[in-house]
């Protein structure tokens, strides 16, 4: 997180260590949040067609070990836990003092597409696993679990977010999402998180099809935010601008290798009489609307009022189970790479990651606005701020 931030976190833990962990530090004390909130974002991104057998042994559930008093947080750091329940099979090629037995799942033949050879070159490891265990995906069940708070702080403010899958493989959702509760009416009990259903079962058959070659896909997410208000963001520095914000979170997750705020990079095949969102005024609500949402909700780095949309870009999961050619990094010769427990497809799980980095980044930036040591306080100072545009 920039060091201009008022929220911040830190995760920490391995893929079968003991647990995952998490420090969230900047949450206003008196926020009322409950473990049952955050195990319900966690199990979310459990689901989707495509996830592999770790799921099925992980039911994550968090605990919250500081910074939260009869369900309230108290304004110090809260440190979040999950713990891993594979664990139990991998105490001695995890532990953390001297292995008690031979290792048997030393990896030395790295992924192409992961972490694994870059890593141990940096590192200078002659066992990968030391690389791959953090680089996993499996450290987003605590960003989710850190999204959590932020989507619950924001909902005091009326903001309410909403992730859907629109592209797998080259398979494409033909509906376009109207509102954040669209989203989770429709979606939230689908096997990938798609509003068109007619596509959705196609994505579907093309998932099952990859699994059956030992093949992986990736795809495209969207995060959908409603009750934005306006203003929020800086167009003043660099690090301070809300959409570089936004694109550092979403650029983050495991495996995503672009994104775009609205209509991005179409609109960079367009004029600008295409492009540009014309501006209306609702005299009954004194409140400033766009005809349409091209921009995403952004304009010169700064929430417009618009519902925000922003979209991830998933490259296929580095793990094929028909694995492709590498080369093992003691003997130097030519072999299979790796094949570790993974998805086949991840892209329902990336849309909830999607949201809670989200989450993470606009409670943030509404912190930095409406901030105040308490949630009482930063609602204050939030309804001061609307008594001024609505006088605008």
């Amino acid at each position: 997180m920039s060091s201009l931030s008022k929220l911040r976190y830190l995760t920490s833990g391995e893929s079968h260590g003991p647990g995952l962990y998490a420090i969230v530090e900047g949450m206003p004390a008196g926020l009322e949040i409950s473990e049952d909130f955050i195990n319900f974002q966690l199990a979310r991104r459990q689901k989707g067609h495509g996830r592999g057998g770790r799921m099925k042994i992980e039911k994550d559930q968090v605990n919250i070990r500081t910074g939260v008093r009869h369900s309230k947080t108290l304004g110090s750091p809260i440190c979040l836990e999950v713990l891993n329940r594979d664990w139990q099979n991998w105490q001695n090629e995890m532990a953390i003092g001297p292995a008690e037995k031979a290792l048997k799942r030393v990896v030395t033949h790295p992924r192409p597409g992961h972490a694994d050879l870059v890593g141990g070159l940096k590192y200078n490891f002659r066992d990968l696993r030391n690389v791959l265990e953090r680089a996993s995906a499996r450290e987003t069940t605590m960003r989710v679990a850190c999204g959590a708070l932020a989507r619950r702080m924001l909902e005091e403010f009326g903001v309410k977010i909403a992730g859907h899958v629109l592209q797998v493989g080259e398979i494409s959702s033909q509906i376009e999402a109207k509102s954040a509760q669209e989203i989770i009416d429709k979606t939230e009990e689908t096997p990938l998180r798609c509003l068109d259903k007619s596509s959705e079962d196609k994505m579907v058959s093309l998932i099952d099809e990859a699994k059956k070659k030992g093949d992986s896909l990736g795809g495209i997410f969207e995060v959908f935010v409603d009750g934005l208000v306006p203003g929020v963001g800086s167009y003043v520095q660099w690090d301070r601008k809300l959409d570089g914000k936004l694109a550092q979170a979403i650029m983050s997750i495991q495996a995503v290798k672009g994104m775009e705020i609205g209509e991005g990079y179409l609109n960079a095949t367009r004029f600008g009489s295409q492009v540009h969102d014309e501006i209306t005024y609702d005299a009954k609500s004194k409140e400033f609307n766009r005809s349409s949402n091209r921009a995403g909700g952004l304009e010169g780095s700064m929430t417009s009022g618009m519902p925000l949309r922003v979209r991830g870009f998933l490259k296929p999961i580095s793990t094929l189970y028909t694995p492709l050619s590498s080369v093992d990094i003691d003997s130097k010769e030519t072999f299979k790479a790796s094949v570790e427990r993974s998805d086949t497809c991840a892209i329902a799980a990336a849309a909830v990651i999607g949201e809670a980095v989200v989450a993470m980044v606009l409670a943030d930036a509404y912190l930095e606005k409406f901030g105040g040591d308490s949630i009482e306080e930063c609602l204050r100072n939030y309804q001061s701020y609307l008594d001024q545009i609505h006088s605008y």
